[in-house]
């Protein structure tokens, strides 16, 4: 073997025992979850990160509830990875849906995209979308997981772990966290996990079908989310309260 193969041969090895590292930690702070926050549940978007936690809840069958916000503008793409891991998993997500009221509302007053328009009338259209419907999933639980990661943009930077969620009343777990996007890859490919196709058609990160774009080679993997907004404004508000992310106080993991 050549100074060149054995070299590669050790870094791959390298590589795939970090991943074994963080797979153990992020199984291990599911359990936690699953054994001390009940009770607990998961919100996907069913996008890659989402679907890595969502093997690993499923294949190792901790208790913790997955649900999805269905905001009436998904592409057809990601309802789809619905009837996947039902088929997959055996496992039926439960989708929360906005109020039709506000957003019949919200379209007779301002226009169905008026999202485009302004911040403020995108960051209306996601709290009634998605901020509301995300208020009555988490009601009645002690805890919640994402599936954020810190590399996913500026906003995200600061992310922990394990959060003191005081807006909800609850601790919030972010397991990939610590996680690149090169490991998400890795986990799905090595486990068969089902992904959302939209994926293998240049986009690393899916919302609502108006408000996602796919991205060009070297753009930051949120590029296409709100793509018309400044990077620092790409939130959605489900993790933020009064216009701030939500990142209170981070909880040393136990």
């Amino acid at each position: 073997m050549s100074a060149g193969s054995s070299g590669n041969a050790n870094a791959k090895a390298a590589a795939n025992l970090q991943l074994e590292g963080l797979i153990e930690a992020t199984r291990a702070t599911l359990a936690r979850v699953a054994a001390e926050f009940a009770p607990a549940v998961f919100a996907s978007s069913l996008a890659a990160e989402d679907m890595v936690l969502t093997d690993l809840i499923l294949r190792n069958r901790l208790g913790i509830d997955i649900f999805t916000l269905e905001t009436g503008r998904l592409h057809a793409e990601t309802l789809g990875m619905l009837d996947k891991i039902e088929q997959v998993y055996d496992y039926k997500v439960t989708p929360y849906r906005p109020e039709p009221a506000a957003v019949d509302a919200y379209v007779a007053q301002n226009g169905k995209n008026a999202f485009y328009d302004s911040v403020e009338m995108r960051k209306e259209c996601c709290r009634i979308r998605k901020i509301e419907p995300l208020n009555r999933a988490l009601a009645g639980n002690k805890s919640w997981v994402t599936g954020q990661r810190r590399a996913q943009s500026v906003t995200r930077a600061e992310l922990h772990v394990q959060e003191d969620d005081a807006a909800h009343g609850m601790q919030k777990f972010n397991p990939l966290a610590d996680w690149s996007e090169q490991d998400v890859w890795d986990y799905i490919r090595a486990n068969d996990v089902p992904y959302n196709p939209l994926h293998d058609q240049g986009y690393p990160s899916i919302g609502c079908e108006p408000c996602t774009r796919a991205i060009q080679p070297g753009e930051d993997v949120r590029a296409g989310r709100w793509w018309w907004e400044n990077p620092e404004s790409k939130e959605c508000g489900l993790h933020m309260v009064d216009g701030k992310l939500i990142r209170i106080k981070s909880q040393a993991a136990t």
